[in-house]
């Protein structure tokens, strides 16, 4: 557990009001060359759920990023209340820096009601988190390479079930599954942990689409970039316990590559759907 790491997220994701329907919000102090994707997505579906009534929980969101965030300067959301219905209420968000948007999301509220009910099942077989190593152990053989990276706090704890994109080899198949939970207690708002799993949802996804290729972004001969990523929650969870997102890649074609995922509770209940697409480029 790292609850100072969590603590620090939980901030992070707390915005500044600077004005009706307008939020400022803060990047970690990181050498970072951009601000992180889920960073920014959920940042500013934080600034879209404080405009829509209590009673209304996030259903999905859709969102494109459109120019790499600058990390030394605030980011800017502005909200649009497009509409607001008896059963559903859509948001708008544009995530500004130096007068440019880069970043947009447009968000939907639902308040809650009975209807059918049904879903995949989650997959069989895989070890349990308790079994996996974490960061820190799974990484120790490359300590010397990631220097600094290797002990930062980390408010996300992330268990492979299989081998990680780090491991390269070009007949692995595409897909990976991938224990998390926040590396600590969260607070009991439920908007937070679907603002918490947005967050983590960008982590790994776009990784998935090089596991055919024998390539790795942490080799540093791939350039990668989220393009959009959408998300569905379809039922209520819990960010600070484990969560399963099996993850696979149909395509990768054009210098795009698309990932999917499903995230499941540990009892199996699906909660949330996940897309993304980014570019995947052979470093020049």
């Amino acid at each position: 557990m790292d609850q100072t790491a969590v603590d620090a997220l939980i901030d992070l994701l707390d915005l500044e009001a600077i004005e009706v329907n307008i939020f400022r919000g803060l990047s970690p102090d990181e050498d970072r060359q951009r601000v992180f994707g889920g960073q920014v997505a959920g940042q500013a579906l934080v600034a879209a759920a404080r405009t829509v009534e209590p009673d209304h929980g996030v259903h999905s969101l859709h969102a494109y990023f459109l120019r790499p965030g600058d990390p030394n300067v605030p980011i800017i959301y502005e909200v649009d209340r497009v509409r607001d219905g008896r059963s559903f209420a859509t948001r708008r968000v544009k995530a500004v820096q130096h007068g440019r948007s880069i970043f947009t999301l447009s968000a939907s509220f639902q308040r809650a009601e009975e209807g059918f009910d049904h879903s995949f099942d989650a997959p069989a077989g895989l070890p349990r988190p308790d079994d996996l190593p974490d960061f820190r152990t799974r990484m120790a053989p490359y300590k010397d390479v990631l220097g600094d990276w290797y002990d930062q706090p980390r408010p996300i704890d992330t268990r492979y079930c299989e081998e990680g994109p780090w491991e390269r080899r070009e007949d692995k198949p595409p897909f990976q599954n991938v224990w998390l939970r926040a590396n600590g207690e969260l607070p009991d708002d439920p908007v937070l942990h679907i603002c918490v799993l947005t967050y983590a949802s960008d982590m790994t996804l776009l990784d998935t689409s090089l596991l055919p290729h024998g390539s790795a972004f942490s080799a540093g001969d791939v350039f990668m970039a989220s393009l959009d990523h959408a998300m569905w929650f379809h039922r209520p969870f819990r960010a600070d316990r484990w969560l399963l997102y099996a993850q696979d890649t149909p395509s990768a074609s054009g210098g795009r590559g698309l990932g999917r995922g499903l995230v499941y509770a540990e009892d199996g209940t699906l909660v949330a759907s996940v897309v993304q697409e980014g570019v995947i480029r052979t470093a020049r």
